[in-house]
């Protein structure tokens, strides 16, 4: 064994190497736990009755780690809002959302409007009061006012590429642009007209029976 040089002790292997994947697996379960309580809070109590307290509580884990996971109270109600639309474990970039794949994979136009319409009368009456319990926040607090600008224009991009898979079946009305197909859709897909239609007493299955409908006649040749 070669002696060490000027008396240093030869540099020891630490017997647990430091395993990233490991740290990285529970660095998302506690996101997922605080997503979860969040959500769950958020749904029974809503956003003005909800603390990051309570949710780091609800979670079994400490505030700051609720910051240090997702983020202040605003971002903690769009991760879940994104949580919602994922359908899944964890929030998902729009194009793995599982409703969206079935819309991109529909052989034409009406069917994949039909699609897109009926996961909106599913997920609408989930995401719509989160929604507007961050525009109502929006009203009084900065940070609420840039997430709910944020999210809008986000829910503007993805109607482009709804608007564009559209156009590629060949099927859409020559005389509208994309962008215009796309606020149409961003405006019938948004909580203040799902909730305009809910007051008159229509229930989900039926908002999205006329989401359907209105798409299909106005975009449609």
């Amino acid at each position: 064994m070669p002696r060490p040089v000027n008396g240093s002790a030869p540099a020891s292997r630490d017997p647990r190497p430091y395993d990233a994947r490991r740290r990285q697996a529970a660095a998302e379960a506690t996101r997922q736990a605080v997503l979860v309580a969040a959500h769950e809070l958020f749904s029974t109590r809503g956003y003005a009755g909800t603390s990051v307290a309570d949710v780091a509580r609800a979670a079994g884990v400490a505030v700051d780690t609720v910051y240090a996971s997702v983020g202040r109270k605003p971002r903690l109600l769009l991760a879940v809002h994104d949580l919602v639309l994922g359908e899944g474990a964890v929030p998902s970039d729009v194009r793995q959302r599982a409703y969206v794949q079935r819309v991109r994979a529909a052989p034409d136009a009406r069917t994949k409007i039909a699609v897109y319409a009926e996961a909106m009368g599913r997920l609408l009456p989930r995401t719509a009061p989160l929604l507007d319990a961050l525009r109502s926040a929006a009203a009084t607090d900065d940070e609420c006012a840039a997430v709910w600008t944020e999210l809008s224009e986000r829910r503007a991009a993805n109607m482009r590429l709804l608007a564009a898979d559209l156009r590629a079946t060949g099927e859409l009305r020559d005389d509208f642009t994309d962008e215009e197909v796309a606020d149409l859709v961003w405006s019938l897909n948004g909580p203040e007209y799902f909730g305009l239609v809910s007051s008159r007493g229509r229930g989900p299955e039926e908002y999205a029976a006329l989401l359907a409908d209105v798409l299909t006649r106005v975009l449609l040749r």
